[in-house]
C-alpha cells in the first residue's frame, strides 16, 4: 500500500479523536503498517469542529498530515460541506446520513450511522465505532480483526460487548449498502447501442 491518507470529521463529542487513534492503532499496532494520527478540534470540546487524520503506509511517512485524502468521513453536514473539495477526484466519500442532507456528489457513500447507533444499540456514542466497522469493511484499508483488536483494547471497561456489537452493526451495513448497489448494477436497464 502507497500512502493512505484518511480524514474523519464532524463535530467535537461524535467521538472521532479516538475513532483517528482506534483506526491508527490497528494500522500500526494490529497490521503492522507504519502510521501517523493527526487532531485537530476547535475550542468547545463539544459541537465545536473536530477532525482526525491517519496516514498508512508500507513505508515511512515523510509527512504526517492528510493532503488530499483519499478517503472523508463526514458526520455532519458542516464537515462535508468544509472538508469534500480536500478530497482526492478518486477519492471516497462516506457520510452519516443522519444528519448529511445535502452530499456532494453522487458516488459519496451513504450510511445512517448515528440512527444505526441510536435505533439498534440504543447509544449515540457508540455511532463513531459503528462508522469505524463500515469504513474498514468498505475499504480494507485496516483488516477487521486487527480493528476489533484495537477497539476492544482502546473501548472503556464494561462497553466491550456493546462495542463490538457497535463495530458489527457498521460492517453490517457496509456489507447491506455494497449488496444494493450490486444489485442496483445488475437489475439496471441495458443501454441501447
Amino acid at each position: 500500500m502507497e500512502r493512505y491518507e484518511i480524514r474523519l470529521s464532524g463535530s467535537g463529542g461524535q467521538g472521532l479523536i479516538v475513532a483517528g487513534i482506534i483506526l491508527a492503532e490497528s494500522a500500526g499496532i494490529y497490521d503492522g503498517k507504519f502510521v501517523c494520527q493527526t487532531q485537530s478540534y476547535g475550542p468547545e470540546a463539544r459541537g465545536g469542529a473536530s477532525k482526525a487524520e491517519v496516514v498508512i503506509s508500507d513505508e515511512p511517512i515523510d509527512y504526517p498530515k492528510a493532503i488530499k485524502p483519499d478517503l472523508l468521513l463526514a458526520m455532519n453536514q458542516k464537515a462535508c460541506d468544509v472538508y469534500f473539495f480536500d478530497l482526492q477526484p478518486t477519492g471516497l466519500l462516506i457520510v452519516d446520513s443522519t444528519h448529511v442532507k445535502q452530499v456532494p456528489t453522487s458516488k459519496a457513500v451513504e450510511i445512517p450511522f448515528t440512527q444505526i447507533a441510536r435505533e439498534k444499540l440504543k447509544n449515540e456514542m457508540v455511532s463513531n465505532v459503528i462508522a469505524l466497522g463500515a469504513l474498514a469493511a468498505l475499504t480494507g484499508v485496516v483488516s477487521l480483526k486487527s480493528l476489533e483488536a484495537a477497539v476492544l483494547a482502546r473501548v472503556p471497561p464494561g462497553t466491550e460487548e456493546l462495542n463490538t456489537k457497535a463495530l458489527e452493526a457498521g460492517i453490517e451495513a457496509a456489507k447491506s449498502y455494497l449488496q444494493e448497489k450490486e444489485s442496483r448494477t445488475t437489475h439496471a436497464d441495458p443501454v441501447d447501442k
